[in-house]
């Protein structure tokens, strides 16, 4: 009898976890460089978003380190990179401006722990909430949003930054054909540098964006007062923080197991998220969520499955920022924003806008996808953006079901020749089919019984018993009775439980 080692055994080779990439040196390969490409792509986001809450660069940059870290070990979605988050930056920007860097991390600190409430409420099986629809404009809104970060890089700079951008992009697309050893954009970083620094090209680079720390983090307690007045001013930022990172992390994670053909821990990743933000807090940071951009180069592009990546971005991005920021400092911007462009055109569903598919798609499907794309590029809020397509598509989909409800009157004789009318509703009655519902019925020519027969529809809410209340209500003023006959369990209980509480008939 043989026994085979795990080097030597195929599945464990080939199976993506946090065990076999420590047991194989492939995976483990791709785990380190994608980390990598992740850390210096997080670089100059991570000060740019700094900017935008209006703090210190090295705010940002501690909180992706701690971010990063800390979601490896705590989030339900392997891979996936959490950070110092534009979205987040905006939301929590106005504490800054207004009350000071103690009130910003007393609102991290409080959006934490309301993210991690929201995950034992339950709030992540909302999810299945969203539509596809939703999904695909999500997507592409966020493709755009990447590219438009772009511009600026490309606005009054020296020419020779046009031809570096077109180099790195050649050579993200190119050498996977040749070769995948090594991570296309981390040679596109390295050899860009190499020329800017041997060449001495003067083009913008890193170190233009911002001051980097030469420190590591060190544990912060915000000096706010413990009272209610401090908890009006930080809790509604806290709020909107919570819910803003909790639905990119969570559709990020969506997004993350369509392209592995995984599954994840929704739950676990959102009370993950929450802990992250407190530990971030607590560090000085200024909180964050899920990043798609990064989360696609690490996933996508570095071809990234574990947990490892993810630690490894943000170990890579302290040791490369306080170790050597000198050299970090010198990465073209060029470079990067080749990286970046290739992700926004991998992010981007082209599928979607195809002529042959739009002509084939369902008008609503492709009004909700346009609706969550606008509304997301304008604001520059993806939140707000899922939230509008979500709220189009709901209000679509009632509409359509409610036109499929159908009533049909037929007069027959019942056992003692009495003649009745009998109508026959089809459809699920819910507020927007039965508010019309009472308008279907004859109720000055049909005879003194009249029954509705609902074994082909179901009771879904409240508006539809005070439907049948009206309707029932009207006929007894004309001193017809009505019998309402073929309710299911749950629409007879329904029924029973609301009819003649409801007022207003």
């Amino acid at each position: 009898m043989t026994t085979r080692s795990p080097e030597a055994h195929p599945r464990a080779e080939l199976e993506p976890t946090v065990r076999n990439a420590f047991r194989s040196p492939r995976l483990m390969r791709t785990e380190v460089l994608a980390g990598l490409v992740v850390a210096l792509a997080l670089i100059p986001e991570a000060i740019s978003f700094s900017i935008i809450a209006g703090v210190d660069p090295q705010v940002g940059l501690f909180a992706s380190f701690t971010m990063a870290v800390a979601i490896s070990f705590l989030g339900g979605r392997p891979a996936m990179i959490s950070a110092a988050t534009g979205a987040v930056a905006l939301v929590i920007a106005p504490v800054m401006k207004d009350h000071g860097y103690d009130y910003l991390i007393a609102t991290v600190l409080l959006g934490g722990v309301i993210q991690v409430v929201l995950a034992v409420a339950g709030v992540a099986k909302l999810m299945r909430f969203i539509p596809r629809s939703v999904m695909v404009g999500f997507v592409n809104a966020l493709a755009i949003l990447i590219f438009e970060a772009q511009i600026d890089h490309l606005v009054d700079v020296p020419w020779a930054v046009y031809p570096m951008i077109a180099v790195g992009i050649a050579v993200i697309v190119g050498l996977p054909r040749i070769s995948s050893v090594v991570p296309a954009p981390l040679v596109a970083i390295v050899a860009l540098t190499a020329f800017t620094v041997v060449a001495a090209v003067n083009v913008p680079d890193v170190g233009d964006e911002g001051t980097l720390p030469d420190s590591l983090p060190a544990w912060f307690v915000p000096d706010v007062p413990l009272t209610v007045e401090t908890l009006k001013i930080i809790a509604p930022y806290a709020v909107a923080m919570a819910l803003v990172g909790l639905l990119e992390s969570l559709l990020t994670a969506t997004l993350v197991d369509d392209i592995t053909d995984t599954g994840s821990d929704k739950t676990r990743e959102a009370w993950g998220q929450g802990a992250a933000n407190v530990i971030t807090g607590f560090f000085g940071g200024m909180g964050g969520c899920a990043m798609i951009g990064q989360t696609m180069i690490n996933v996508k592009v570095s071809g990234a499955r574990t947990r490892v990546s993810t630690f490894l971005a943000g170990v890579f991005l302290l040791v490369l920022v306080v170790g050597f920021g000198d050299v970090v400092a010198l990465i073209p911007m060029a470079a990067l924003v080749a990286v970046m462009v290739m992700v926004s055109v991998g992010t981007f569903d082209w599928h979607s806008v195809r002529p042959k598919t739009l002509r084939r798609m369902p008008k609503s499907e492709t009004t909700v996808m346009v609706v969550t794309v606008v509304v997301t590029v304008l604001t520059h809020n993806l939140a707000i953006g899922v939230v509008a397509g979500v709220l189009v598509a709901m209000t679509l989909f009632a509409r359509r079901v409610a036109h499929l409800t159908e009533t049909h009157r037929t007069l027959e004789r019942d056992a003692d020749g009495n003649t009745r009318a009998v109508y026959t509703v089809t459809g699920e009655l819910f507020f927007a089919s039965s508010n019309d519902l009472s308008t279907q019925f004859d109720y000055v020519a049909d005879p003194d019984h009249v029954v509705i027969d609902l074994a082909a529809s179901h009771i879904w809410d409240a508006s539809t018993v005070a439907s049948l209340d009206a309707i029932t209500t009207k006929y007894e003023r004309k001193g017809t009775t009505v019998e309402i006959v073929g309710l299911d369990a749950a629409s007879a209980e329904r029924h029973g439980r609301l009819s003649g509480g409801l007022g207003g008939h």
